[in-house]
């Protein structure tokens, strides 16, 4: 077992800290971002890896020049949210766990940039931490295809579990058994974060495209000139109603909205402005648009 400095930030780095501590490695300090305030005139609020670190009893900091003082061996990174400067990383090397093949997708929101792009498959990789944004050789990968339906949140939560696995397996050894590396091969592309202007559902977008920006998660239109979040679709099969023909982007027909190209969505689950989350078609029932009436501007 090694003796390892875990520097990680959100949800999805919180299971393989707890891997990492399960299957008996001495975890010298965890390494995370600094508390944040939510709200306005709320209290700071940790990270959810400083959460389950102060759980586990781990010893904690929110400086990068931290890592390099306890003896550790390797520095394990996963979602940490920061480059590692090149002098931290001369004084201790690290691998990162990664969620995709790469060289696709090097960068912050890769399985949201899969869905996205309609990928087929993805995957998670165990890599060397160099200067460049994901650059480094990889160590072991495993792939997996994306489903039709499968959300971004869905998704990730898979490839937490399969990292978790990788992490597991290459580090039962220590530093000293990791598997050869080899580097990247093929093209790279470069999953930037996605903007908040990214999950607004433009109505004369096709149908599919629509669907996708829906299953990345935060996806909303307008009604009434409220907001409207869209938490569920459907595609429609053919595109049109059985009886009435597609209309112009953003027309209602019951719970299916015409979208660009002559296609449709289906609405299954959506969040009204200042209410709850509900079905569809109790939102439709108690808003009864007028023939005219649309989403969106």
């Amino acid at each position: 077992m090694a003796r390892l400095v875990f520097l990680g930030t959100p949800e999805a780095a919180v299971e393989p800290l707890r891997t990492l501590v399960r299957t008996g490695h001495d975890m010298a300090l965890v390494v995370t971002r600094p508390d944040k305030r939510r709200g306005r005139g709320s209290g700071l609020v940790p990270s959810p890896v400083k959460a389950a670190a102060t759980e586990l009893g781990l010893a904690i900091s929110d400086s990068l020049d931290d890592a390099v003082g306890v003896g550790a061996e390797l520095g394990v990174v996963v979602a940490y949210g920061r480059i590692i400067p090149v002098p931290v990383l001369d004084r201790l090397p690290m691998v990162n766990l990664h969620f995709s093949l790469l060289p696709r997708w090097r960068g912050a929101a890769p399985v949201e940039r899969a869905i996205l792009e309609d990928d087929a498959e993805t995957g998670v990789c165990l890599m060397a931490v160099e200067a460049g944004l994901d650059t480094g050789p990889i160590y072991a990968e495993v792939a997996t295809a994306i489903g039709e339906d499968e959300t971004a949140e869905a998704l990730r939560s898979r490839l937490v579990q399969l990292g978790c696995g990788l992490l597991e397996e290459c580090l039962a050894g220590g530093r000293a058994g990791l598997p050869v590396p080899r580097d990247q091969a093929g093209t790279p592309t470069y999953a930037e974060k996605i903007l908040p202007a990214e999950h607004v559902l433009h109505w004369d977008q096709p149908a599919e495209q629509l669907r996708r920006v829906v299953r990345v998660g935060r996806a909303w239109t307008t009604f009434r000139r409220r907001r409207l979040g869209v938490l569920a679709v459907t595609g429609v099969p053919g595109g049109e109603s059985p009886t009435v023909p597609v209309g112009a982007p953003g027309a209602l027909d019951g719970t299916d909205v015409s979208a660009g190209g002559g296609t449709r969505l289906r609405l299954i689950t959506v969040h009204p402005e200042g209410r709850r989350p509900m079905d569809a078609s109790e939102w439709i029932r108690g808003v009864r648009p007028a023939p005219d009436e649309r989403l969106g501007p």
